[in-house]
């Protein structure tokens, strides 16, 4: 949890006077049953920052199962070598074929089409924001090659990596000529 995530959790907690426990990224333990009316009160003071209560513990492992795939999807330099499902299994102490039943069953998608579109957004801003090759960025991402990154982003977007590329370029453009 980044300092001032857990700042402003703490501070809300506090508030609301509530015995709880920082656990570990996004996930924290309240030590008491709450009524209905602290529920709601937590509801409403993390809301304004984005900030979803869950309570189920199925939907706590789903959730954390997403945030893990961001987290390697964004913050690993480089996708991880080993098998994506032996790395989830090893982040969340579970195994994988539970892991993906139960993403599965509450989410209505499988992990690996979550992983394709958390791979596509990546790309499409190492494209925007980087001048990184469309061969560095596959790499990158741990695709077999160029072509198997065009043939996700084409079926994910609708578009090419090339044409996305084209289309930002325009946009600079245009917004570079609006500002003279």
């Amino acid at each position: 949890m980044n300092v001032i995530c857990r700042k402003m959790l703490t501070e809300q907690l506090e508030k609301l006077d509530l015995n709880y426990e920082l656990l570990s990224v996004n996930e924290i333990r309240i030590r008491e049953e709450l009524s209905s009316q602290q529920v709601s009160a937590l509801n409403a003071s993390l809301k304004d920052y984005g900030i979803e209560v869950i309570e189920n513990q199925k939907n706590a492992l789903v959730q954390r199962t997403k945030d893990t795939i961001v987290d390697m999807v964004y913050n690993e330099d480089n996708l991880p070598a080993v098998k994506i499902s032996s790395y989830l299994a090893d982040k969340l102490n579970h195994s994988y074929g539970y892991i993906a039943n139960l993403f599965s069953e509450v989410t209505y998608t499988s992990i690996e089409n979550f992983i394709i579109l958390q791979k596509i957004e990546r790309a499409k801003h190492l494209i925007t924001n980087s001048d990184l090759t469309l061969t560095e960025i596959s790499h990158k991402l741990n695709y077999s090659s160029v072509s198997h990154l065009s043939n996700q982003f084409k079926k994910t977007t609708g578009l090419s990596p090339s044409v996305f590329q084209k289309i930002i370029a325009k946009r600079r453009n245009a917004a570079a000529q609006s500002e003279q």
